[in-house]
């Protein structure tokens, strides 16, 4: 076996000499046989610096002549750890060792195909294709070793960087092969064979965070650490009211701040707002401090545009009034209405929803430098192509004019999928002439976010005499996401699709209707999406029924589930079920998994033992993002009365994972994330303005409150890939709801349950 050896200086090569090596690896740029159509386009503008050598079977994968094998991630690091669990799947695939990997950084370009880091989609949607990314790699280097040595190629191997002939106990290195595996064309698909699951190593195993030692040393860029030589930093004042306007400003007072050196006016948008800029005033200065003293110092007067009469809490009764009333039917089977107007007992529940804001730790950031009608950006974008889109809109320019280059993100939760503070840096970057750090401070953030969106139900039931739920009807109404989109007022399937049309219900008669409301500031997608209410108000009303029969509440949720079987679209009374983009052949609604995770939890969490041992447990489950997941919080009073969460369980079947540290980390941080939606969470608006600016008034779950213990269980499986980022997060705060009636006997019917109980 030859001798290897990691070189870990990062070799730089400029693009000219690329483009100059480029003959020796032509047979590796054809892209045509990738495997999907989305990434058959052409090759990145701006490929990661590799050496001339070696190979390139396609755009994720580069092999040196020194061994080395880098490997580009196109998705975004936020904390879920993309970066270490994709070229880990690639690698496996391949038989490449990782020690001997560099993974860089994609840039914003279409020919990686989709990099929306969002959707929890990183792995189920690409999952198969990863593999064969590593399959075609791993097959053009056994066939040049099989040439070499004169032997078949099925009877060579590939693992641990080296590709065997056991039979005569021959081997030669990846690097040693690179230089005549770029000579090869590019297997087709249909020509490369996956290896077994058996032989892939680490495929759900306990993997490392590939990203750790450079965070925990500081070494790590953010999009806020990104310094170029003559820089400065911008902050902007936005309009108080989302759609409102400049009316005039004085910058004299905001000039004279020693380091401020210009005041720019950027665009009010133009309605609906998509991703634009919310406009206002740039200060612009030497520094971050010059910046935020020169902002502080201008005075601005504004039109505040058609939302300055919105206040939050008026729209609560305008969003109950119109669950009152009939909406569109948007999933409807048997005759819920009749049976609920013959029914001699009944239950009805209304639940609400404020708007909620993302709050990611580090707010949101990028650097531009505009020249020569050319944008180069680095930014803290979960979506760089979005970003690259924004920009070319912003400044008048074609896309191929703008290169996003990606940072880490210190935390995105579906904020950085939003580029609109991408753009001000490039606006202001091109007005100044210098390179532009666009900063938001934490007050920016809470002020400006696209927020969740605020939401109203009612959900009702009959029962028959003996207890079974013969009719459920369940009225939704929130402003929708299209509507920044397109002005929408009710809610596309997408957001349907989250707990409304794909619940699984074995009860005679459903029906769900969606009532129209209209948006008056921006809302956008979050952690969870429209699951966060949804299953907050089923996972609630499940309980508040189990209680009123006095029956368990787990027996209660699995009898309305109903038996193991694969729910079809029939069943649930709707024509399709959009499910997250992904075939129902390939993902099918499976209540026998759902099932699964509750038998499970309630196994782990002594549900059974619950009153004996003097603890109150609550329960939920939930589908989401094609996984299923369960969760059982057990609450306690402390000695002044103050309820506190002392353990958490969650089980999770999620299909095939790769990285289990990664996956378990994951459905921690969703129990943290979701209890801190449920005891605090809540942005409210008066006047159009929103009222709270920092973690002061929009509070998170803090150290101290977190659980001592939080089990996290999840299921092996072969099956599709679901999601694993936001699945845990819905069944997170009914749970909570749940356990704290068990403990005290109020039922919180809205967030924030600090409202209701004392915490």
């Amino acid at each position: 076996m030859s001798e290897h050896s990691l070189d870990d200086n990062p070799i730089r090569l400029s693009r000219r000499s690329f483009l100059e090596g480029v003959t020796l690896v032509a047979a590796g740029l054809a892209l045509e046989l990738l495997p999907t159509n989305a990434w058959a386009a052409p090759m990145p503008t701006a490929y990661p610096p590799v050496p001339e050598q070696g190979f390139r079977p396609n755009v994720y994968v580069h092999v040196a002549p020194d061994g080395v094998v880098t490997m580009i991630c196109h998705r975004s690091e936020m904390g879920q750890g993309v970066r270490s669990s994709l070229p880990v799947l690639i690698a496996d695939e391949m038989g490449a060792d990782m020690a001997r990997v560099k993974v860089i950084q994609g840039d914003g370009d279409k020919a990686y195909g989709d990099q929306n880091t969002d959707g929890s989609s990183s792995v189920r949607k690409i999952f198969t294709d990863l593999r064969y990314v590593g399959a075609t790699a791993r097959t053009m280097l056994i066939t040049v070793a099989a040439k070499r040595w004169g032997v078949p190629v099925n009877t060579c191997v590939a693992r641990d960087h080296v590709v065997f002939h056991p039979a005569s106990k021959r081997s030669l290195g990846f690097g040693e092969l690179a230089n005549d595996a770029a000579k090869l064309p590019v297997p087709a698909r249909k020509d490369v064979t996956l290896r077994p699951r058996s032989e892939l190593r680490h495929l759900g195993k306990e993997l490392p965070l590939l990203d750790g030692p450079d965070i925990v040393t500081g070494k790590a860029q953010f999009g806020a650490d990104v310094v170029l030589p003559g820089m400065l930093t911008a902050m902007v004042v936005r309009p108080p009211v989302a759609g409102g306007r400049v009316a005039r400003y004085d910058a004299t007072s905001a000039l004279a701040v020693p380091g401020v050196k210009q005041v720019v006016e950027l665009p009010a948008p133009k309605l609906p707002f998509a991703f634009q800029p919310l406009g206002g005033i740039a200060v612009v200065a030497d520094n971050t401090w010059a910046a935020m003293r020169g902002r502080a110092a201008l005075e601005v007067t504004w039109e505040h545009g058609d939302n300055a009469g919105y206040d939050s809490a008026a729209y609560r009764q305008e969003l109950t009034k119109a669950i009152g009333s009939s909406g569109k039917v948007v999933r409807n089977v048997g005759n819920a209405d009749a049976t609920l107007a013959g029914a001699k007992r009944k239950l009805e529940a209304d639940y609400h929803t404020p708007h909620l804001a993302h709050a990611p730790m580090e707010p949101p950031a990028a650097v531009a430098r505009v020249e020569g009608g050319r944008c180069e950006v680095w930014a803290a974008t979960q979506n760089p192509q979005s970003a690259r889109t924004e920009v070319a809109r912003a400044l008048g320019v074609d896309e191929s004019q703008i290169t996003i280059h990606v940072t880490l993100l210190g935390g995105g939760f579906g904020r950085k999928s939003k580029p609109d503070y991408v753009a001000e840096a490039a606006l202001v970057a091109r007005a100044v002439g210098a390179p532009v750090r666009m900063q938001w401070t934490r007050e920016d953030d809470v002020r400006h976010d696209y927020y969740h969106s605020t939401c109203a139900q009612r959900l009702s039931a009959a029962l028959d005499d003996s207890g079974k739920v013969q009719a459920w009807h369940h009225r939704i109404a929130f402003p929708p996401i299209g509507s920044i989109f397109s002005g929408a007022t009710f809610a596309g399937d997408g957001e349907l699709n989250q707990g409304i049309l794909d619940l699984p219900l074995a009860i005679p008669h459903v029906r769900m209707e969606n009532c129209e409301a209209r948006a008056h500031t921006r809302i956008g997608w979050m952690r969870s999406v429209a699951n966060v209410y949804h299953a907050f108000s089923v996972q609630s009303f499940i309980d508040e029924l189990a209680h009123a029969r006095g029956t368990d509440p787990r027996d209660t949720l699995l009898e309305l589930i109903g038996p193991p079987r694969i729910v079809t679209p029939k069943e649930l009374g709707v024509e399709k079920v959009p499910n997250y983009g992904q075939p129902l052949e390939e993902h099918p609604l499976d209540t026998g998994r759902l099932r699964r995770v509750i038998e499970r939890v309630t196994e782990l969490s002594r549900w059974d033992s619950r009153k004996k041992e003097g603890r109150a447990l609550g329960l939920a489950a939930h589908r989401s993002f094609l996984s299923y997941v369960a969760v059982v919080m057990s609450v306690v009073k402390d000695a002044d009365e103050r309820i506190r969460v002392d353990e958490a369980w969650i089980v999770a079947d999620a299909g095939t994972i790769i990285n289990a540290e990664r996956v378990r980390a994951q459905f921690e941080g969703a129990v943290i994330f979701g209890m801190s939606l449920g005891l605090y969470g809540a942005i409210t608006m008066k006047d159009g303005a929103t009222e709270q600016s920092n973690f002061r008034d929009y509070r998170l779950v803090r150290i101290a409150e977190a659980p001592q213990r939080i089990h996290v269980e999840v299921i092996p499986s072969e099956g599709a890939p679901g999601g694993v980022g936001e699945p845990g997060v819905p069944p997170v705060a009914p749970a909570l709801a749940n356990a704290i009636f068990a403990l005290t006997g109020t039922r919180v019917r809205e967030l924030p349950f600090v409202r209701s109980v004392r915490v």
